[in-house]
């Protein structure tokens, strides 16, 4: 494996006329940015739907498969001809954050318009049957949503709850249309992402993508696949997934989603899975894993707890599994996220598999001897200095880090550390690590503070806002220091 380097940032974080980032010449410009800088990889968060009431979370989306249509470019629309130029006529800019709320009233809008003009193709109707193990459900889980019942599908008549034949045929025969606008704006979707992903692999670039390991009760999956899920007959949840109490929370986390009824998923032969994963393969050159160690135990908590406290870990048939998975896939490129505290069984299965984990810089100084410091590494491995969790590197030096954590980093590098070098001293340590790929937020890069925080994980609010402006996107000094960098260390 050769060594490699990288940037992570979201799709929503570049720049655009129109209110987040999107697939359009921006997104082109990165890649440009990317090659010239002699990157061979941008990560970036989960593609699928995001909404209002769930926070605009990635990792909280109505769909493990479909895209979030706040990514179409409106641009690319009017030069296919769908809109017209007046309808870009609109600032909805907003410097460097998004307005959730804006855009998406917009782009709602704008491709309600778009598909008032669009004449359905063959190559529509071929997107339609290549996807329809997810894409009919969707459609149907969007259209009831709008027509029917706005609630959490578990609400929804019963009929329609248990997804009684008679009754979902109804729907679809009256709202026939709106159906095919759902399909419409993800045939859109996928065909610009598709666009986009072909032009980095001219560019000589990879794209990693994001699978958060749960998916929302409130889905289309649950509702489409509840007996996968360990539901009640009322289709409630009767299990929720989280983490066990540890050293940074006394009660654990509760995270709320539904855990898998692996048995019943074994016995379908993990066809949801596979599914899943083969859909990810499809449009990434390699997918992060999130949460990882769920797929060998999980931690199951009663629906009725306040906290985490009272759950048990059950065991996935994990080596059944992944038997599936390799008689499926001639080779898994999937990245293990084993951040945190991770048991041995975990690391065995990541090894025998012969899968990266992850390595991040800023943990890696809490203590001596960290297992996140670059000497701990192993070659088969990604080092971040942050993630999308995290505070960005100056961030973290201003706000969070102990006078112990600033006195041992600066120990370790042998030079004083402040907050206008703590970015370029953990780029320049995670590119010279032993590990083989190095992937370093925009934000670190850009050296900027708590101000361009991606996530605030304990904050229901005003996360997933940040934004690049166009002028840090044309800084040559940028790309010819990350140029240096990657030649220095072999990254190139």
């Amino acid at each position: 494996m050769r060594r490699s380097s990288g940037i992570l940032l979201h799709i929503s974080s570049l720049p655009s006329e129109f209110g987040i980032g999107d697939f359009g010449k921006y997104a082109y410009r990165f890649i440009d940015f990317l090659n010239e800088a002699s990157q061979n990889y941008w990560q970036m968060l989960p593609l699928t739907p995001t909404s209002i009431y769930k926070g605009n979370s990635p990792y909280s989306s109505s769909s493990a498969f479909a895209g979030n249509i706040l990514f179409i470019s409106p641009k690319i629309l009017e030069e296919e001809e769908l809109i017209g130029k007046e309808d870009l006529k609109i600032d909805i800019s907003n410097g460097n954050y998004v307005d959730h709320e804006k855009v998406t009233e917009f782009k709602n809008e704008l491709l309600k318009k778009a598909f008032n003009n669009f004449k359905e193709s063959d190559d529509f109707y071929k997107f339609c049957g290549q996807n329809n193990f997810w894409l009919e459900d969707y459609a149907l889980f969007l259209t009831i949503k709008n027509n029917i019942s706005n609630e959490s599908w578990a609400k929804w008549p019963i009929e329609i709850r248990d997804r009684k034949k008679d009754s979902l045929q109804g729907i679809k025969n009256q709202y026939f249309k709106q159906i095919q606008y759902h399909k419409f704006c993800q045939y859109l979707f996928f065909r610009q992402w598709s666009n986009l992903y072909n032009y980095c692999h001219q560019k000589n670039i990879k794209i990693i993508g994001d699978i958060p390991i749960y998916v929302c009760f409130d889905s289309a999956d649950v509702w489409a696949n509840s007996n996968i899920f360990k539901l009640s007959n009322e289709k409630k949840p009767l299990y929720v997934a989280g983490v066990p109490p540890d050293y940074y929370s006394k009660t654990g986390q509760l995270w709320g989603n539904p855990v898998f009824n692996w048995n019943e998923i074994k016995n379908n032969g993990y066809r949801w899975w596979i599914n899943r994963l083969s859909h990810n393969f499809k449009f990434f050159d390699i997918s992060r894993i999130d949460h990882f160690r769920g797929l060998v135990a999980y931690w199951q908590i009663p629906a009725s707890e306040d906290n985490a406290i009272n759950g048990e870990w059950i065991n996935v048939p994990v080596e059944d599994f992944f038997k599936a998975l390799n008689n499926n896939f001639k080779k898994l490129p999937i990245i293990a996220e084993d951040l945190g505290i991770i048991t041995e069984d975990v690391k065995q299965v990541i090894e025998k598999h012969n899968l990266p984990g992850m390595k991040v810089l800023l943990f890696g100084f809490s203590s001596d001897d960290h297992p996140y410091m670059p000497h701990n590494y192993i070659k088969n491995s990604f080092v971040y200095t942050g993630t999308h969790d995290n505070n960005t590197a100056k961030g973290w030096f201003e706000e969070e880090a102990t006078p112990e954590e600033k006195n041992r980093l600066s120990e370790y590098i042998g030079k004083e550390i402040n907050s206008n070098n703590i970015n370029m001293e953990l780029i320049r340590l995670a590119m010279m690590s032993i590990s083989y790929n190095a992937i370093i937020p925009m934000q670190d890069i850009l050296g900027l503070g708590k101000e361009a925080r991606m996530n605030l994980p304990s904050k229901a609010n005003n996360n997933w806002r940040w934004r690049l402006t166009k002028n840090q996107l044309q800084d040559s000094a940028i790309k010819e220091k990350l140029t240096r960098l990657a030649k220095l260390y072999g990254r190139t």
